[in-house]
């Protein structure tokens, strides 16, 4: 099936090839020497050569694409005051099936379940008002449950149940609803100030919450979270140590009282951290249920024991977010039922969410989720894969569908990505002559001159899903600019020109360009390009690709790795080129700052550092100092334009070669109400962080029967 569908590819970008005869237009003069700095040619050659048209295209300008129906830009956005807000009301209320369990003993009256002043999701920001309770969300996840320590590094599952499970002090995904500031919402941390220097944050906590078992939640959890969990090194937690530093210096946190913890910052109002003290980074653990398997509590423990203390069918599970984990059958099916102590209510009083249930199957990969939505099991899929979205979108056409689609801003990317380590994962001369070649400048401007992008996105998909995109920061990202775009367009002639002034030379005839100095003299310019097996449209890509660089004499071997086959290649430093899909860096950049630039040892992916260190290109320094501005800024109009600085310096480098960008798109089902308006399926969290999933609800006569009814979670204590 795979090599049927290559070769269907190959077809349809031979008839594109043939189309596009003649190569590029003529195009105003552009500069072909490498950037100051730029490491020099792997081959003895002279300036590059002019191209068949007498002179190498220039950068162009990159323009706003076409918007699909039902996508781009209807977002609407609220102050926070309007959003949420903490306080308490003169009453409150349940789902009338819950009033038996008060009444025979099983509970507190709600009132005596919920804080002392509950958050309360204002009717301002819901997109259908206050709702009715009843029915349930089915959802799918493809991923095997290991357990229910998150704080340990385990995951429940992904596709959402990771995120319903958890609770942190700030909360992220909604803040794209935010009209007031770029901020993540206040969460179980409900309020907080700087101090006059800027170097101090406290933060207050709800007072009076329980975890679902009805134990107290205070700081005693959250600094639990903090010395136990995330500055212990032996913890597989989702940050460490290292995560809250500033320069090498460390950040501190430390219990007030009850209900009041207080960082300290070696810097002044890094508002960036509020962004890490969300899911996973900070995501609160239940001290009363972790600490007697911490080996700093019980010295029979160990560290692995502790990981593995809260197996998968150790349930109902712990936990202070909206539905709690009652039943499990292994890789098959799960249940959530709503928690009595979650701790939100509408204005009206009455406890959140209004959906008394949550269910997932469980599958072998995420084509399962789509395939169930488009049969009306599921209620929700993020298409991601690039291939399902015609079928997709036919079949939310057709009068019986149950779920519709939006499509989210462009934010879907394929770069082109090189291995630019002059150490890591270099093992011989071929690799080190290849690092080198990567990171000459002219080198990837051929790249980019040699792909025609739309070419690209016609032969993946056709239509308005796909187009031509150079690298960088999103267009969906808040921060982008299109005047920051430095854009190589599709130019073979250039790039075989560029190629041809670094010494490159078909000396055999046999089309593909040769080396003709150096180590590898002779040889054929052979690159090994890998992409993930489960990102099928980096597959496509990369197989498309082939032909185009072909074109311009450079062969590319194409191999999909596995994830772990993957990983392993990226930690190592084993790869060449890498067909990879972006990360959410380049989608929200203040949010996930440290990544923009070689500011630690692991990242960018395509430069990590080896033992030996790294060795920076210039452009890399520039592109240092203008993200450790950016990620200490307070002020979002100065972020705004540092964030122009920046992305002019990565295109500009082409410190990636982009090749393609898309939308994501978001299939719900159409009984759901109260989805925010414009909620996309990827911006500061998935789909589970973005539509406000405890303020969903169904009209009565559109719920769906519940797999356990009138059923809550019972704790043997």
């Amino acid at each position: 099936m795979k090599r049927k569908i290559a070769l269907s590819i190959f077809l349809v970008m031979a008839l594109l090839l043939v189309a596009a005869c003649g190569g590029a237009q003529p195009a105003p003069a552009g500069e072909s020497a490498a950037p100051a700095g730029e490491s020099a040619a792997p081959a003895e050659a002279a300036a590059p050569a002019e191209a068949a048209t007498g002179e190498l295209q220039g950068p162009i300008p990159y323009e706003p694409g076409p918007v699909p129906e039902g996508g781009g830009g209807d977002i609407v956005r609220y102050p926070l005051d309007q959003i949420l807000t903490y306080k308490a009301l003169d009453s409150y209320s349940q789902p009338e099936w819950m009033d038996k369990f008060v009444e025979d003993g099983t509970l507190p009256p709600v009132e005596e379940r919920l804080p002392k002043e509950p958050q309360v999701m204002l009717t301002s920001a819901m997109s259908d008002g206050i709702g009715e309770y009843g029915g349930k969300w089915r959802d799918f996840s493809a991923v095997q449950t290991e357990g229910w320590n998150l704080c340990a590094g385990q995951t429940q599952g992904w596709f959402g149940i990771n995120y319903i499970f958890s609770e942190s002090l700030t909360k992220s995904g909604p803040t794209f609803m935010r009209s007031d500031a770029v901020e993540p919402l206040p969460n179980l941390a409900k309020s907080w100030e700087w101090s006059e220097d800027g170097k101090e944050l406290t933060m207050h906590l709800i007072e009076g919450a329980k975890w679902s078992d009805g134990e107290p939640f205070n700081a005693d959890d959250v600094m639990f979270t903090w010395n136990d969990i995330i500055q212990d090194p032996n913890v597989n937690s989702w940050s460490s140590a290292s995560t809250w530093e500033i320069d090498g210096q460390p950040i501190t946190l430390e219990k007030i009282d009850e209900n009041t913890v207080k960082f300290t910052f070696p810097t002044e109002r890094p508002v960036a951290f509020l962004f890490k003290m969300d899911f996973l980074d900070f995501t609160v653990c239940p001290a009363h249920v972790l600490k007697p398997f911490h080996p700093a509590y019980n010295s029979d423990a160990d560290y692995e024991s502790f990981e593995g203390a809260l197996p998968a069918d150790d349930l109902p599970a712990v936990t202070m977010g909206p539905w709690v984990p009652v039943e499990y059958k292994t890789d098959e099916f799960m249940v959530l039922r709503r928690n009595p102590y979650y701790w939100k209510v509408d204005e009206e009083g009455r406890q959140l969410p209004y959906l008394n249930e949550v269910t997932f199957e469980k599958g072998e990969t995420g084509l399962g989720r789509t395939l169930g939505t488009l049969a009306g099991s599921i209620d929700h899929t993020n298409l991601e894969n690039p291939s399902s979205f015609v079928e997709a979108t036919k079949r939310a056409q057709e009068p019986d569908a149950h779920f519709y689609i939006a499509w989210g801003p462009e934010m879907l990317s394929f770069p082109l990505e090189l291995n630019l380590s002059t150490t890591l994962g270099v093992e011989s001369e071929r690799d080190a002559a290849l690092r080198e070649l990567f990171r000459n400048f002219d080198f990837r401007r051929a790249l980019s001159h040699a792909i025609d992008r739309e070419g690209v996105a016609q032969a993946i998909i056709r239509g308005p899903f796909l187009r031509e995109f150079p690298g960088g920061l999103y267009p969906g990202a808040s921060e982008f600019d299109y005047d920051s775009v430095v854009y190589y367009p599709y130019a073979p002639d250039s790039a075989k020109a560029l190629l041809a002034g670094l010494g490159f030379e078909d000396t055999d005839g046999n089309g593909i360009l040769n080396w003709t100095s150096g180590p590898l003299k002779g040889e054929d310019l052979i690159i090994s390009v890998v992409y993930s097996e489960d990102v099928a449209a980096a597959g496509q890509i990369a197989e498309v690709l082939n032909p185009l660089l072909a074109d311009v004499g450079i062969q590319i071997n194409v191999r999909p790795l596995q994830g772990p086959a993957l990983d392993d290649a990226v930690q190592t430093g084993t790869w060449e080129m890498r067909v990879n899909r972006s990360g959410q860096e380049f989608a929200t950049p203040f949010t996930f700052c440290d990544r923009l630039a070689p500011i630690d040892n692991l990242r960018p992916e395509w430069h990590r550092a080896s033992a030996e260190g790294r060795e920076l290109l210039p452009f890399e320094q520039e592109l240092i100092d203008v993200v450790n501005q950016f990620c200490a800024e307070s002020d979002s109009a100065k972020r705004a334009e540092l964030m122009k600085e920046y992305n002019k310096t990565f295109t500009e480098n082409i410190y990636i070669v982009g090749t393609v960008i898309g939308r994501y798109g978001l299939a719900l089902a159409k009984r759901f109400r109260n989805v925010p308006v414009g909620a996309p399926p990827f911006y500061y969290q998935w789909t589970w962080g973005n539509v406000q999933p405890d303020q969903i609800w169904v009209p009565a006569d559109e719920q769906l029967d519940e797999t356990l009814p009138d059923t809550i979670p019972i704790y043997n204590k």
